[in-house]
């Protein structure tokens, strides 16, 4: 290197930004990912309820099998079961005529998968308050309701095979078939269908105390930054 001469070796100097622009960034990201969430959530929610109706509708819940006496299939409140003389099945069973229901346990279990269904349809009416309330509250109300929904599946899956020993559902599946026993018969999608809808419920509960409470996070922070502009003018 010749004396004098300006050196080539050139320095870079990172420039920091300041403390307060670098929150408005992470708040910024912040908000936008729970949105992100949010939608998300909200979408998985309307999956749930279509899941719910589903699962109160539609009468497979168990259904023959290979060996069974008679064919046929039960749902909630309305079953089919043939008469053993021709391949016509004799459907019986509505929730508006609730003597016609064969079992009990079938009526508890009706019971509780209908307030399940109707909670979660609530909770997609609630979806009206973001526009009124805070985000926050609403968040934690529809948690409420999808744990309360997801509790109502509990009760309602475990409460219907108690009513498995029904003269109606002995004379499709057998006279071996007993209570939490189906002998020759099978379940069917529905119930598997409720099951499955449990995990999802308490999944989604829990994600709305989650971002619930975030938004009760960044109200906090903003009143905070708030305070602090007014204490620094």
């Amino acid at each position: 290197m010749v004396p004098g001469a300006p050196s080539t070796t050139t320095t870079t100097t990172t420039t920091m930004l300041p403390a307060s622009e670098a929150a408005k960034i992470y708040q910024t990201n912040y908000v936008r990912n729970s949105r992100a969430i949010g939608v998300l959530w909200a979408i998985f929610t309307i999956l749930f309820a279509i899941v719910n109706v589903v699962c109160f509708i539609q009468p497979y819940w168990i259904g023959d099998g290979m060996d069974t006496p008679q064919v046929g299939y039960f749902g909630l409140f309305h079953y089919c079961i043939g008469n053993g003389l021709s391949r016509d099945l004799v459907c019986q069973g509505s929730f508006t005529e609730f003597h016609s229901i064969p079992s009990g346990a079938f009526k508890a279990a009706s019971v509780f998968i209908g307030m399940s269904m109707v909670l979660v349809l609530t909770c997609i009416g609630c979806f009206a308050l973001f526009f009124f309330c805070s985000t926050g509250t609403v968040y934690k109300i529809c948690g409420w309701m999808q744990l309360a929904a997801g509790t109502s599946l509990v009760l309602g899956c475990m409460i219907y095979p108690d009513g498995w020993d029904s003269d109606e559902v002995k004379r499709m599946c057998g006279e071996q078939t007993d209570k939490y026993t189906l002998g020759a018969c099978s379940v069917r999608w529905a119930y598997i269908l409720a099951i499955m809808g449990i995990m999802d419920a308490l999944i989604l509960s829990f994600l709305a105390f989650v971002l619930g409470n975030r938004q009760d996070n960044l109200m906090s922070e903003d009143l905070l930054g708030e305070k602090t502009g007014n204490n620094v003018i």
